[in-house]
């Protein structure tokens, strides 16, 4: 068989689709989470606060106030005290991505809290902006 490298070359050029990549680095994480009895689990907890580079305490913190209710940590996981739906835990973990982890300037998600005077601000390192947030 007698291929002409330049003609398949061509051909897989022109086969390639238009965008290979996402743009994204950053994904929002998905919750896992599943029920036992009446209390509502949260599986991958630890994963998402490495995936976000926050304090599992201040994104626990975070869950109890928006969801009104009690829980606790349990190794790897959270644990809420009723049935929530999981639609309504996903959405409280995208709104604390926006509100505490995403830059309001260039939005990636380079940052880190710091608290300076009492008052606790979100620090960019990828543009070097620095914005206030609201306390939990």
């Amino acid at each position: 068989m007698d291929y002409d490298y330049q003609k398949l070359l061509k051909k897989a050029i022109k086969d390639l689709p238009d965008k290979l990549t996402s743009e994204e680095r950053f994904q929002i994480p998905q919750g896992n989470i599943f029920y036992e009895g009446n209390t509502t689990i949260l599986k991958n907890f630890t994963e998402i606060t490495n995936l976000i580079n926050r304090e599992g305490k201040h994104f626990f913190s975070y869950l109890l106030k928006e969801l009104g209710t009690a829980g606790g940590q349990e190794g790897e996981r959270a644990i809420f005290q009723g049935k929530k739906p999981a639609n309504m835990i996903q959405d409280r973990i995208k709104t604390y991505i926006e509100n505490y982890v995403l830059c309001k300037e260039c939005h990636k998600p380079d940052t880190y809290l710091v608290r300076e005077n009492r008052i606790l601000i979100m620090r960019c390192e990828a543009c070097g902006a620095f914005h206030p947030v609201k306390e939990i």
